[in-house]
Protein backbone atom coordinates (compact mmCIF):
# COMPACT_ATOMS: atom_id res chain seq x y z
CA UNK A 1 0.00 0.00 0.00
CA UNK A 2 3.13 2.57 0.83
CA UNK A 3 4.72 1.74 -2.46
CA UNK A 4 1.33 2.20 -4.13
CA UNK A 5 0.77 5.80 -2.43
CA UNK A 6 4.76 6.45 -3.42
CA UNK A 7 3.66 5.50 -7.02
CA UNK A 8 0.73 7.65 -7.53
CA UNK A 9 2.63 10.76 -5.87
CA UNK A 10 5.44 9.81 -8.11
CA UNK A 11 3.16 9.99 -11.16
CA UNK A 12 1.23 12.76 -10.16
CA UNK A 13 4.61 14.85 -9.74
CA UNK A 14 5.88 13.92 -12.93
CA UNK A 15 2.43 15.10 -14.23
CA UNK A 16 2.56 18.06 -12.56
CA UNK A 17 6.00 19.18 -13.51
CA UNK A 18 4.94 17.82 -16.93
CA UNK A 19 2.38 20.71 -16.93
CA UNK A 20 4.01 23.46 -15.46
CA UNK A 21 6.50 22.59 -17.95
CA UNK A 22 4.44 23.13 -21.16
CA UNK A 23 2.82 26.01 -19.13
CA UNK A 24 6.09 27.70 -18.83
CA UNK A 25 6.90 27.01 -22.09
CA UNK A 26 3.49 28.05 -23.70
CA UNK A 27 4.29 31.70 -21.50
CA UNK A 28 7.91 32.42 -22.47
CA UNK A 29 6.90 31.69 -26.48
CA UNK A 30 4.03 34.28 -26.24
CA UNK A 31 6.42 36.72 -24.11
CA UNK A 32 9.07 36.47 -27.20
CA UNK A 33 6.84 37.03 -29.77
CA UNK A 34 5.19 40.10 -27.90
CA UNK A 35 9.25 40.97 -27.54
CA UNK A 36 9.16 40.36 -31.09
CA UNK A 37 6.36 42.58 -32.08
CA UNK A 38 7.12 45.52 -29.99
CA UNK A 39 11.04 45.27 -31.27
CA UNK A 40 9.78 45.78 -35.09
CA UNK A 41 7.32 48.83 -33.48
CA UNK A 42 11.04 50.54 -31.87
CA UNK A 43 12.65 50.19 -35.12
CA UNK A 44 9.57 51.61 -37.28
CA UNK A 45 9.33 54.46 -34.89
CA UNK A 46 13.42 55.19 -34.85
CA UNK A 47 13.04 54.95 -38.49
CA UNK A 48 9.94 57.45 -38.50
CA UNK A 49 11.52 59.48 -35.93
CA UNK A 50 14.79 59.92 -38.35
CA UNK A 51 12.48 60.47 -41.05
CA UNK A 52 10.77 63.65 -38.52
CA UNK A 53 14.02 65.10 -37.48
CA UNK A 54 15.20 65.41 -41.02
CA UNK A 55 11.64 67.35 -41.74
CA UNK A 56 11.12 69.26 -39.10
CA UNK A 57 15.32 70.34 -39.55
CA UNK A 58 14.47 70.80 -43.04
CA UNK A 59 11.21 73.21 -42.28
CA UNK A 60 13.12 75.07 -39.37
CA UNK A 61 15.95 76.04 -42.30
CA UNK A 62 13.77 79.36 -43.39
CA UNK A 63 13.62 80.43 -40.03
CA UNK A 64 14.83 83.72 -37.73
CA UNK A 65 15.62 80.87 -34.93
CA UNK A 66 17.11 78.30 -37.40
CA UNK A 67 19.12 80.49 -39.68
CA UNK A 68 22.82 81.01 -37.52
CA UNK A 69 23.70 83.75 -39.94
CA UNK A 70 20.41 85.79 -39.76
CA UNK A 71 20.91 85.54 -35.52
CA UNK A 72 24.37 86.59 -35.95
CA UNK A 73 23.15 89.84 -37.80
CA UNK A 74 21.45 90.33 -34.92
CA UNK A 75 24.25 89.83 -32.45
CA UNK A 76 26.47 91.83 -34.31
CA UNK A 77 24.29 94.68 -33.36
CA UNK A 78 23.91 93.68 -29.83
CA UNK A 79 20.34 91.88 -29.82
CA UNK A 80 19.12 88.98 -29.54
CA UNK A 81 17.29 87.31 -31.94
CA UNK A 82 14.82 86.23 -29.80
CA UNK A 83 14.09 90.02 -28.70
CA UNK A 84 13.47 91.04 -32.52
CA UNK A 85 11.33 88.24 -33.19
CA UNK A 86 8.84 89.06 -30.14
CA UNK A 87 9.22 92.68 -30.63
CA UNK A 88 8.23 92.47 -34.94
CA UNK A 89 5.69 90.03 -33.71
CA UNK A 90 4.15 92.62 -31.31
CA UNK A 91 4.20 95.43 -33.38
CA UNK A 92 2.85 93.24 -36.47
CA UNK A 93 -0.01 92.42 -33.68
CA UNK A 94 -0.31 95.75 -32.46
CA UNK A 95 -1.59 97.07 -35.79
CA UNK A 96 -4.73 94.89 -35.49
CA UNK A 97 -5.47 97.22 -32.99
CA UNK A 98 -6.27 100.48 -35.01
CA UNK A 99 -9.87 101.21 -36.14
CA UNK A 100 -11.09 99.67 -39.60
CA UNK A 101 -8.26 97.48 -41.40
CA UNK A 102 -4.51 96.85 -40.21
CA UNK A 103 -2.30 99.30 -42.44
CA UNK A 104 -0.01 96.84 -43.49
CA UNK A 105 -2.58 94.49 -45.31
CA UNK A 106 -3.13 95.98 -48.93
CA UNK A 107 -6.75 95.18 -49.40
CA UNK A 108 -10.13 96.90 -47.59
CA UNK A 109 -11.81 94.22 -46.00
CA UNK A 110 -15.38 93.03 -47.67
CA UNK A 111 -16.89 91.39 -44.79
CA UNK A 112 -15.33 93.05 -42.11
CA UNK A 113 -11.77 94.46 -41.21
CA UNK A 114 -8.75 93.09 -42.01
CA UNK A 115 -6.15 91.62 -39.58
CA UNK A 116 -3.00 89.48 -39.34
CA UNK A 117 -3.58 86.41 -37.93
CA UNK A 118 -0.42 84.69 -38.00
CA UNK A 119 3.28 85.57 -38.52
CA UNK A 120 6.19 83.09 -39.30
CA UNK A 121 9.39 84.61 -39.14
CA UNK A 122 12.00 84.11 -42.55
CA UNK A 123 15.01 85.20 -41.40
CA UNK A 124 16.62 88.66 -40.11
CA UNK A 125 14.70 90.70 -42.80
CA UNK A 126 11.63 89.22 -43.88
CA UNK A 127 8.30 87.73 -42.27
CA UNK A 128 5.21 86.28 -44.09
CA UNK A 129 1.79 87.00 -42.37
CA UNK A 130 -1.62 85.16 -43.03
CA UNK A 131 -4.45 87.85 -42.86
CA UNK A 132 -8.28 87.65 -43.44
CA UNK A 133 -11.85 90.00 -42.87
CA UNK A 134 -13.59 86.48 -41.95
CA UNK A 135 -14.55 85.66 -45.14
CA UNK A 136 -12.03 86.63 -47.13
CA UNK A 137 -8.03 85.50 -46.94
CA UNK A 138 -4.41 85.92 -48.01
CA UNK A 139 -0.73 86.30 -47.45
CA UNK A 140 1.74 88.96 -47.70
CA UNK A 141 5.30 88.97 -47.16
CA UNK A 142 6.64 91.70 -45.17
CA UNK A 143 10.20 93.11 -44.58
CA UNK A 144 11.41 94.50 -41.22
CA UNK A 145 14.21 96.88 -40.45
CA UNK A 146 15.67 98.07 -37.43
CA UNK A 147 17.01 101.82 -38.34
CA UNK A 148 20.39 103.81 -35.94
CA UNK A 149 17.35 105.53 -33.66
CA UNK A 150 16.37 101.71 -33.01
CA UNK A 151 12.59 102.65 -34.62
CA UNK A 152 11.30 99.65 -36.08
CA UNK A 153 9.71 100.09 -39.41
CA UNK A 154 7.07 97.75 -41.71
CA UNK A 155 6.68 97.79 -45.16
CA UNK A 156 4.59 95.07 -46.99
CA UNK A 157 6.13 93.74 -50.25
CA UNK A 158 3.95 91.45 -51.51
CA UNK A 159 0.51 90.08 -51.27
CA UNK A 160 -1.96 88.14 -52.57
CA UNK A 161 -6.02 87.36 -51.85
CA UNK A 162 -7.23 84.20 -52.48
CA UNK A 163 -10.67 83.69 -54.19
CA UNK A 164 -13.60 82.77 -52.68
CA UNK A 165 -14.87 79.57 -53.72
Amino acid sequence: MKNKIILYLFIFSVLMLLFMYMNQKRIYEDQEARIATLNEKVTFYKGLNDVLTEENFDLNYFTLMGNDNAMTYFENFGLEAQFMQDMVTEQIYNQNNVEGDNPLVPYVGMEGSMKINKVRFLNHRWVIADFTDGSYWGEMLLEYNLDENDDLTLRTLSSLLYPVN
